[in-house]
């Protein structure tokens, strides 16, 4: 069985989104015959709580190593984990490489900055590595102008040339959040890429947590639909439209008074809140929005639990929703607001979960895309179309289906040389 280093300096108990793009594929991997090494920072230098539950969900075939990271200081100067670990990070690969047979080096981004880890334990090694685009790294930032945004993107500009440069494989979530990069960065000789989607373990839903304190456990014939994840800036034109279609089948007297609309774990932004869109249409009292981050495994009771689940995409039509899966495997109706463009609308699609689908095309004009939510809503929480997803085909889009993806990509590296 060959060896692969996963670099990843967030792992179970991390909480954090983009640790289980690097489990759910870890999770497989031995199943195609390579063994992953995984190298991560120890939970002890996280800044975000931990959720010891996701250990459950980690397959025992993984062998982990943990380094330590240099603490934040106050004030707050570098905080990203990629930079606090980053000289800990190569040291300990540079070791496990001397100790095992290390074929292939596999770098999910972001954080960014570990991206550059590939090219210089390459130049060291002659491993040949791979970086994972999770969200772009040079990425448009019109609706941000902050000082802030405008820096993080041109440092990109200027590292990510030298840390894709001599990969030998480039992959993403989608084939758009990586290909403005090749083409960026390459001319003739490409390397070799593949797009997998972030997938899913059916067997995470199968876990049950005790006890649990649903958000809406303190509501009275409460008929509670469910958001679970981060609101993203370009997401507001979507929320805002949803707000109006509450407001104007609440006063025309058709919205059932006992429906809530939970928006959990939106995180911390600067943008307008979903809470503040609400207020502004009088629909404050039917959704509630609460910004904390819950534990995964208590978002996916949440979402079994729930009447309905609503899936808000954005206008960036390389948007590809992480949690498409986890809110079709709910096995409760979904309803959603994406990009037509957007690859969740093809899972959608071929999986026949589209029943509540709202496609949003720029071109279409705001009203008639209003009147289409407003319609579609309204059907959603009458429950008039049937809602009845073919779990078969979406087995097309596990985590086993893109762990095998990676490693088919990776064989065919080692058949070019």
């Amino acid at each position: 069985m060959k060896n692969i280093l996963i670099i990843y300096p967030h792992w179970p108990p991390s909480n954090l989104a983009g640790v289980h793009r690097a489990r759910l594929i870890a999770n497989y991997l031995s199943e195609f015959e390579w063994h992953p090494v995984v190298l991560s920072v120890h939970p002890d230098c996280y800044e975000e709580p931990h959720d010891w539950d996701l250990l459950k969900t980690v397959s025992d075939k993984i062998e982990v190593h943990f380094v330590k990271a240099f603490k934040v200081r106050k004030p707050r100067i570098i905080g990203d984990i990629g930079l606090r670990s980053f000289f800990q990070l190569k040291q300990a690969a540079l070791e496990i490489i001397k100790q095992k047979k290390i074929e292939f080096i596999w770098i999910p981004i972001p954080s960014f900055y570990i991206a550059i880890l590939g090219r210089v334990l390459f130049n060291k090694t002659k491993i040949p590595y791979g970086i994972d685009y999770i969200d772009p790294w040079v990425r448009d930032i019109s609706n941000r102008k902050n000082l802030r945004a405008i820096l993080s993107n041109a440092i990109a500009r200027l590292l990510e040339p030298y840390a894709i440069k001599k990969a030998s494989l480039v992959s993403g979530v989608a084939e758009a959040y990586f290909k403005p990069a090749i083409e960026r960065n390459f001319r003739k000789m490409k390397p070799v890429q593949v797009a997998m989607p972030y997938g899913f373990d059916r067997n995470d839903h199968l876990i049950r947590i005790e006890n649990i304190f649903y958000p809406w456990s303190e509501y009275k014939a409460c008929k509670p639909y469910i958001y679970a994840g981060a609101f993203l800036p370009l997401s507001g034109l979507f929320i805002n439209l949803l707000c109006k279609a509450l407001r104007d089948l609440k006063n025309l007297e058709i919205l059932d008074p006992d429906v809530r609309l939970f928006f959990i774990g939106t995180g911390n932004y600067n943008h307008k809140s979903i809470a503040e869109y609400a207020e502004e249409y009088g629909v404050n009292d039917i959704v509630i929005e609460i910004r904390d981050r819950f534990p995964f495994l208590h978002v996916l009771n949440f979402l079994s639990g729930a009447k309905g689940v609503l899936l808000i995409g954005s206008t960036e039509e390389h948007y590809t929703a992480s949690k498409t899966f986890q809110s079709v495997l709910s096995g409760r109706p979904v309803f959603s607001i994406l990009h037509y463009k957007s690859t969740a609308v093809e899972i959608f699609k071929k999986c026949k979960a589209d029943a509540y689908l709202c496609e949003y095309e720029p071109d279409q004009g705001i009203e008639i895309f209003y009147e289409n939510i407003k319609i579609i809503f309204s059907d959603f929480l009458d429950e008039k179309k049937v809602y009845e997803p073919d779990f078969n085909i979406l087995e097309n889009y596990s985590a086993k289906q893109s762990a095998n993806s990676l490693i088919k990509a990776i064989n065919s590296i080692n058949y070019k040389k």
